[in-house]
């Protein structure tokens, strides 16, 4: 029976207080660090540090936090992730971002470095390959793919960055598993046509396991077990959340290891050996791991893990080839977390690095899991934050999109916008309307054509929920948002032109009709393929799901923020608002653009005076009356 030792440098655990007015730049200066990874014999820590225009890298010894090497790729070059090839090498995937809620602007750059900085290598067409196996018995080789007009595996040299094919397979865009011994199993990926196919290797041939249409359900093999003969598989059968089977794939028996009815899962983890499943972890509201092997050593040194950090949700980072080390992160949605690692055999867990030592968790609000009901029967999901010191009645209420739309969704946690609003005062609504990621293909595919409709509803149900609960003040609810987050802002004014007392769109979209012409989207074919088959048909619907379209319905001061370089969502989306706004003569209260600036703001200075300036606004219009 492990001892559990929990060393808790840095995590403050007191009782609330009441709530100061923390300064606006202490939620929007950059964290000391962003990731930490952990190489496989635990000697190591790779740590991706943001500075304002970039991030960059140091990696450390693990056991005295010793300054080991440094990377830099330059000015909106940021390291987005480290992946460990072996025990001395690591790649590095350097993408460039010029807006704070940028994905990322084209493909990755791909770089490799031994520990010391020794040895460095570009790896060519890196960005288009993704690792399958890194191959622990071959410390030179790992094992990718790439997807363009076909799938075809490789097996890579790490040092020269030399390729080979090992396989393809029939399938447009798409990737492989393979075993335990490395040997292709199954390809899953997509057709032109858009729908999704599983394969199975038999032989020399593939035979297709599973096909359907793009939004539906699938079959997905993520692994295999000790046996190497069943295989870990994530099944949804008409795009309903998915679950997790162990499946033999001779007689297509299958054991259920794990579901939730509400939402997909959203990691798992693995046994030091990468050979058996030892839980899968669910956004269920409040995160949580279901452990499907409760008695694997591992497993129960997770749970007492878990167990030891009651008031904070436990994400597992890595651990060491031998098992011995576990990197963890700690965090909650009054806390913005630390990492620590564990040592098992020791029994001790160790404070390494928080992200926002300045936070005290104590000054932040809770974040609350709901659950709404919409006009049509939909249950929606989503969050309330209220502020720390109120009694959670007939509070001035931001309703706040969040962006993407089709793949993101709103969890829970620490979030930089939403504890600043509460700390000002605020109640804060996040929903994950249908379209939302997270909740499976289906619930997905309800927000395709309706951006501006019944994704738009759903706020509304939403809002309407947190009236009838008597937390909003019907005369005092104002909405924010930045990307689709901003499109929604504005549209739920044009939808309820009488409900919001004032509206911010930040980096918003504002022309649907715009999204086919101008901007990073329709410059790739993927984008067009996605435009395609989420956008309304036609251009009467279009203008109709547009308030640059529809500002006779906007009646209520407006606040527009944009970054004079945004790529994603470009300047001539703001000017469409703008220039329509403005000839119906009423002119936007207040706008900012920022010349320098792309999709969200990176230049700490613009991030306080916008912040400065959107608490302003909105005290100015949720005022009591």
């Amino acid at each position: 029976m492990f001892k559990y030792i929990i060393v808790l440098a840095g995590l403050v655990l007191a009782a609330a207080v009441q709530a100061r007015e923390v300064p606006v730049g202490d939620f929007f200066k950059d964290p000391e660090f962003t990731d930490v990874t952990l190489s496989p014999n635990g000697k190591y820590l790779a740590v991706t540090v943001p500075l304002g225009d970039r991030t960059t890298l140091a990696v450390l010894t693990a056991a005295e936090k010793k300054l080991v090497g440094k990377w830099d790729y330059g000015v909106n070059k940021h390291i987005s992730r480290v992946l460990w090839v072996n025990n001395e090498r690591f790649f590095m995937y350097v993408t460039e971002k010029t807006g704070r809620f940028d994905q990322r602007q084209g493909l990755a750059d791909v770089y490799a470095s031994n520990v010391d900085g020794t040895r460095r290598a570009d790896i060519p067409n890196g960005g288009f390959l993704d690792v399958v196996d890194v191959l622990k018995d071959d410390d030179e080789h790992i094992l990718v793919q790439r997807s363009i007009e076909s799938a075809f595996l490789f097996k890579l040299n790490v040092y020269d960055g030399k390729t080979r094919t090992v396989a393809t397979a029939p399938l447009d865009q798409g990737g492989f598993v393979v075993d335990h011994e490395h040997k292709v199993r199954y390809a899953i990926g997509q057709m032109n046509d858009l729908k999704i196919k599983t394969l199975r290797r038999n032989g020399d041939e593939w035979e297709t396991v599973h096909e359907d249409e793009m939004g539906g359900g699938f079959r997905m093999p993520r692994g295999f077990d000790p046996s190497n003969k069943l295989v870990y598989m994530v099944v949804s059968d008409k795009g309903e959340p998915s679950r997790t089977l162990l499946v033999d794939p001779e007689s297509n028996k299958s054991t259920l290891l794990s579901k939730n009815d509400n939402v997909e899962p959203n990691g798992e983890l693995m046994s030091s050996d990468r050979t058996e499943l030892l839980a899968v972890r669910y956004m269920d509201g409040v995160p949580y791991y279901d452990f499907v092997n409760k008695q694997h050593p591992e497993s129960k040194a997770y749970a007492g893990l878990i167990n030891a950090f009651p008031k904070h949700v436990i994400t597992f980072r890595g651990i060491s080839d031998d098992g011995r080390y576990i990197l963890f992160r700690a965090a909650s949605a009054t806390d913005p977390g630390s990492f620590y690692m564990f040592d098992r055999e020791t029994g001790q867990a160790r404070f390494l690095l928080s992200n926002m030592s300045w936070i005290k968790p104590e000054e932040m609000a809770d974040m609350r899991p709901i659950k709404v009901t919409a006009r049509d029967g939909l249950t929606l999901h989503g969050y309330l934050t209220m502020p720390a010191d109120s009694d959670g009645r007939d509070l001035p209420l931001i309703l706040h999109p969040h962006g993407g739309p089709h793949g993101p969704r709103d969890e829970w946690g620490f979030n930089p916008e939403v504890q600043f609003l509460a700390n000002r005062g605020y109640a804060v609504l996040q929903i994950n309307f249908r379209g939302s990621g997270g909740y499976g293909n289906a619930f997905e595919k309800l927000g395709y054509r309706n951006w501006g409709t019944t994704m738009v509803n759903d706020m509304t149900d939403a809002v309407d929920w947190a009236i009838a609960e008597g937390i909003a003040d019907k005369d005092r609810i104002c909405t924010y948002g930045a990307s689709y987050g901003g499109y929604a802002a504005l549209q739920t004014v044009v939808r309820e032109p009488t409900k919001y007392a004032c509206t911010i769109g930040y980096v918003g979209v504002y022309s649907l009709p715009l999204m086919f012409t101008d901007g990073d989207i329709p410059e790739r074919e993927s984008g067009r393929k996605f435009l395609k088959r989420v956008m309304p048909e036609t251009r009467e619907e279009q203008e109709a799901q547009s308030a640059a379209y529809n500002v006779d319905r906007i009646n209520i001061p407006v606040m527009l923020v944009q970054g004079a370089k945004d790529r994603r969502v470009p300047i001539s989306q703001y000017k469409a608002l703008l220039n329509a706004l403005t000839r119906a003569g009423k002119p936007p209260e207040k706008t900012i653009v920022a010349p320098k600036e792309g999709h969200g703001f990176y230049d700490f200075k613009n991030q306080v005076d916008l912040y400065t300036a959107m608490e302003a606004f909105l005290d100015k219009h949720t005022a009591k009356r």
